[in-house]
């Protein structure tokens, strides 16, 4: 670059412990910029004395739809099971007719943001109940927020597709409003027919020219199986890179030797696995997948609502359960869980920028910290996060 920037950021500490300016024009990274070499004038200075810049971080998988942040406590009632779930969740929205912003939508973006969140993927339910409802206010989320915060919006089939005759029509008018991706869920478990499920969702993604992105509770063989499916009409249907498998549960339960000729297949075919870490015994084995090649990135699930009344949401602190669980105690493994939430979204789903990089978009997050592991294992929250070159988080200004 030879013009002015907009913003240099000096004294910035990158993961590699590179020590740059970062220089900002027009919304985006111009150059980085050794400590001492002088760069072109630029509009606004800001010394980051060291401090630690990441790109901004994805959260690839959040229910914004669901969320209960906004309103008062809901004691958590629903029973274990998928459909008890699916049951509760649509008994307590035929009730409560109010705009998903103030049920706490907005809330859980203001949130997501102050952890250092600049893209994010949200599921939004089609159903009988809510038909397209809660889809145009998600889309009509998307636009307001646009300038802090990039969203993609899967049309999820909450209550099946087979098993609720309306929703198939209603996906496909979905993709037409503007989802980006289209959903599924548990062919087996809720719609009862794996082929006849599949068939709809791809057959969408195909017509239409979008991704997909399918919530796979279903365990055991049946679940292998699914994926096994999956991973054949990715193939057939060319959309390698764009097909994700949402908690994949199958993936804890399979030996060895079923694992590696899994994670070959969904490696080869470009299928990602999205995880949330979840507590219990079926969290998908998240290293033994990434030493086996398969793309895993991490996502919130549900925040506060009738599936779960938990509220961990920044990725930092998902990187943390990450760590926690899986026992990852090396810096070289901590620093490695930043790619889950930067670099992985980005190339297998289109998500953030995923690097700091020339030409990439300026989402950045700050920290006061020296390296990865150490924001990671102390769950920082960032000090400053940039979306688009503006700051949009700012914790100096509250300090002493």
């Amino acid at each position: 670059m030879t013009g002015p920037c907009d913003l240099r950021l000096t004294g910035a500490t990158l993961a590699d412990g590179r020590r740059v300016a970062i220089d900002v024009a027009a919304g985006r990274v111009a150059a980085l910029r050794s400590a001492h070499e002088p760069g072109p004038p630029a509009g606004a200075e800001m010394d980051l004395g060291g401090a630690l810049v990441l790109p901004g971080l994805t959260d690839g998988h959040l229910h914004l739809d669901k969320t209960m942040l906004g309103v008062d406590w809901r004691p958590h009632r629903a029973l274990p099971s998928i459909r008890a779930r699916i049951d509760d969740e649509k008994d307590y929205r035929r009730r409560v007719r109010m705009p998903i912003a103030e049920r706490g939508a907005a809330a859980l973006l203001e949130a997501a943001l102050r952890g250092g969140t600049t893209s994010l993927r949200t599921h939004v339910d089609i159903d009988d109940v809510t038909r397209l409802d809660h889809l145009a206010q998600v889309l009509d989320l998307r636009a307001r927020w646009a300038d802090r915060i990039a969203i993609q919006v899967v049309a999820f089939p909450q209550s099946g597709i087979l098993a609720c005759p309306p929703v198939a029509g209603y996906l496909d008018e979905a993709l037409r409003m503007g989802a980006d991706a289209v959903g599924g869920l548990d062919p087996d478990g809720i719609d009862g027919d794996r082929d006849g499920q599949l068939d709809v969702v791809f057959g969408l993604a195909e017509r239409h020219g979008r991704a997909v992105d399918i919530h796979l509770h279903d365990g055991g063989s049946a679940g292998l199986d699914t994926i096994d499916a999956i991973v054949a009409r990715t193939r057939a249907a060319g959309l390698g890179g764009r097909v994700t498998v949402s908690h994949a549960f199958a993936l804890a339960e399979a030996d060895e030797s079923r694992l590696c000729r899994t994670a070959e297949a969904l490696r080869e075919a470009g299928v990602a696995i999205l995880s949330s870490v979840p507590g219990g015994p079926r969290c998908p084995p998240i290293p033994r997948l990434r030493a086996l090649g398969v793309p895993v990135f991490l996502g919130s699930d549900n925040v506060r609502d009738c599936w779960n009344p938990a509220s961990v949401l920044g990725m930092i602190e998902r990187a943390a359960l990450a760590a926690y669980r899986f026992d990852l105690r090396h810096d070289a493994d901590l620093a490695g869980l930043l790619d889950l939430v930067t670099a992985v979204p980005a190339r297998v789903a289109g998500l953030g920028p995923g690097v700091i990089a020339p030409g990439v978009r300026a989402d950045l997050a700050v920290f006061d910290a020296r390296h990865v592991p150490e924001v990671v294992v102390e769950r920082r929250a960032p000090a400053l996060v940039l979306s688009g070159g503006a700051v949009v988080v700012d914790r100096r200004a509250a300090r002493p």
